[in-house]
């Protein structure tokens, strides 16, 4: 199974992410991380190129997982593609949860009814990404989503 992670690149070192990169791949996921795999030189001076490049991985992977800061707006625009192509969005961590409408109070909202939809739970932490079942009934549940 292919997995892409949103995180945020400009204002982050690809290392901070390392604990998450590892820990995902240890699942079997062919993952594709922004910081390492998508060429973030752009010609066009806009970041439109890479945003191409990102869809294209987000396309076709069939998990997203998602570390966002609050404040990375390309991870917004990553977000909006996967939620866009109806993936399944696999938030690790966000900002606190708020008392009005945000992004961090839908991503909870989504992942409840992912959850309760395809029975695939995962536990959350920069150093317990796992899930509540084994690999081959994770690939099996999210065959169904």
């Amino acid at each position: 199974m292919r997995a892409f992670l949103i995180c945020p690149v400009r204002s982050k070192d690809a290392e901070e992410f390392d604990s998450y990169v590892t820990q995902i791949e240890s699942l079997g996921f062919a993952l594709h991380f922004p910081h390492r795999d998508t060429n973030q030189r752009d010609e066009t001076g806009t970041g439109y190129r890479i945003c191409l490049e990102n869809r294209a991985a987000i396309e076709a992977s069939d998990v997203v997982f998602i570390v966002w800061d609050g404040e990375s707006k390309g991870s917004l625009i990553d977000l909006g593609m996967a939620f866009a192509l109806r993936k399944r969005i696999v938030w690790l961590d966000l900002p606190e949860k708020t008392g009005h409408k945000s992004v961090q109070n839908m991503l909870r909202y989504l992942n409840e009814q992912q959850e309760r939809h395809d029975r695939v739970v995962f536990k959350r932490g920069k150093d317990s990404i796992g899930t509540e079942l084994d690999i081959r009934n994770i690939y099996e549940a999210l065959g169904e989503y």
